[in-house]
């Protein structure tokens, strides 16, 4: 599952939500903090993990 990281525009908390990418599509993004509707998603490196197959 995708993790998606924010920044409230008002109290300046960053915080990570791991959504399914269905979930990301129709979620509207609240502050966890101050529950302001007013985020920015956040511009970060992922990482996938695959199993090995021999």
């Amino acid at each position: 599952m995708p993790s998606y990281d924010f920044k409230c525009e008002k109290c300046k908390k960053k915080f990570t939500l791991q959504l399914t990418i269905s979930e990301y599509e129709k979620t509207k993004f609240r502050c966890p903090k101050c529950k302001s509707v007013r985020v920015k998603q956040q511009i970060t490196s992922f990482q996938a993990v695959t199993s090995k197959k021999s």
